[in-house]
């Protein structure tokens, strides 16, 4: 059967620096860093007290207040990043199928904050189960494409996926794939997290996987530099509308780009670490190519997974090289975590949103925080370090990892009729 085109016609975003996809692509080719002192727990005693959260957000200016009561915060983030994306598209203004429109999102935690209140009241309690009759469904992680499906009326294919940090990037590519087989006309996808709290920083810091740069919040997240010493955690979310090219073609669509090929693999190596050499994600990424149907010499931006971890910067660097080879020396490499943190399973969404972006505005956004060079990584590969760089970007390559050796990496291209 012949494949069905598949292309980004709407994009919304709500980051930590950015409360909207225009504020966020701002933020990113300014070199904005989201990190701050924690405000939403008193994080005096924690190893890690700062994150990169959200600012400004007001629900109630975006959810009834009697609505919002039954979601978690990662829902609330769900529902403003994808109701910016289908008024940025246009979709419903033009009387489409709902039963051909689909919600495939995701998380890699869920309604962690939801688990934890309802926790600590029941063991503070008497032993009496006293709980909120909405926990369950506020806490399970696929109500964020439920709730999407339900108020905008969308009954095509509906779930949300699980794989930690991966998470937005399996929701994406999954959505691509169902629009590709002709299984769907247009899917709301993205991803969405909520990690900043007590259990979420108590949990990274236990396994010692954040920095811990408590005198320099703005200078943590420093991925590719010899002093990085973790990842900062970040919370938001991204949602993007795809949609087959002859039905957005049909109405008159906006289009920002084509995603055009995805990869997905397992590391099969350890729980949190990557494989040393990369392995898992050098394999996502020669399957995205391969997908795609391009060569390594026609990408010309990859926006890394990047978490500025001492182990996995130097893993993802080893596998770009084995798969680009010398073309890598002419590829733009960035890691906008350096700016935005790492919003674990929402991760994948705005960093697509950067790729997306990328192409249509031939910008690449940089790779913040960088002080010192790391021995282990070539000198001779652009990290784009410290100030975004105008460059023509046809194609660009995002990749998204996460805990249990998932990988992913989807291709987006300049959109030519």
């Amino acid at each position: 059967m012949q494949l069905k085109r598949v292309v980004v016609t709407g994009l919304g975003a709500l980051t930590p620096i950015g409360n909207s996809k225009d504020e966020y692509w701002n933020g990113l080719i300014n070199g904005v860093s989201g990190a701050a002192p924690i405000q939403q727990f008193d994080a005096s005693l924690f190893k890690t007290q700062f994150a990169c959260e959200v600012k400004n957000f007001v629900v109630a200016d975006f959810i009834d207040r009697k609505e919002s009561r039954k979601m978690d915060q990662f829902t609330q983030y769900a529902m403003v990043s994808s109701d910016e994306a289908i008024a940025d598209s246009g979709l419903m203004d033009a009387n489409p199928n709902p039963d051909r429109i689909g919600v495939i999102w995701g998380s890699g935690i869920g309604g962690l904050k939801t688990f934890q209140d309802e926790a600590q009241n029941f063991f503070s309690g008497d032993g009496t189960p006293r709980f909120n009759p909405f926990f369950i469904p506020k806490m399970i992680a696929d109500i964020a494409a439920g709730q999407i499906s339900i108020k905008h009326g969308l009954r095509g294919p509906n779930y949300v996926t699980v794989s930690a940090c991966a998470s937005a990037t399996n929701a994406l590519i999954d959505s691509f794939n169902l629009i590709r087989l002709g299984k769907a006309d247009a899917i709301v996808s993205g991803g969405s997290e909520a990690g900043v709290n007590e259990m979420g920083m108590g949990g990274f810091n236990a396994l010692r996987a954040l920095s811990t740069r408590n005198d320099s919040p703005e200078t943590a997240s420093r991925p590719f530099d010899v002093d990085r010493d973790g990842f900062v955690l970040g919370e938001g979310a991204g949602a993007l509308i795809l949609e087959e090219y002859e039905h957005a073609k049909k109405r008159g669509a906006k289009i920002y780009a084509e995603i055009i090929g995805g990869g997905m693999s397992g590391d099969a190596y350890h729980m949190t670490a990557p494989h040393p050499d990369g392995l898992g994600a050098k394999n996502t990424m020669l399957a995205a190519l391969e997908d795609a149907e391009i060569e390594t010499s026609e990408v010309d931006y990859i926006n890394v997974h990047g978490t500025s971890t001492p182990l996995g910067d130097v893993a993802e660097v080893k596998a770009i090289q084995s798969v680009f080879g010398n073309e890598a020396y002419n590829l733009n490499i960035s890691s906008t975590k350096s700016m935005t943190g790492h919003l674990l399973g929402a991760a994948g969404a705005i960093e697509a949103i950067a790729c997306v972006m990328s192409v249509c505005e031939d910008v690449v956004p940089p790779t913040i925080n960088h002080f010192t060079d790391d021995p282990e990584l070539d000198p001779k590969l652009n990290f784009t370090f410290n100030k975004a760089q105008e460059k023509t970007v046809n194609i660009a390559l995002s990749n998204t990892f996460g805990f249990g050796g998932h990988n992913t990496s989807v291709i987006v291209k300049k959109f030519k009729p």
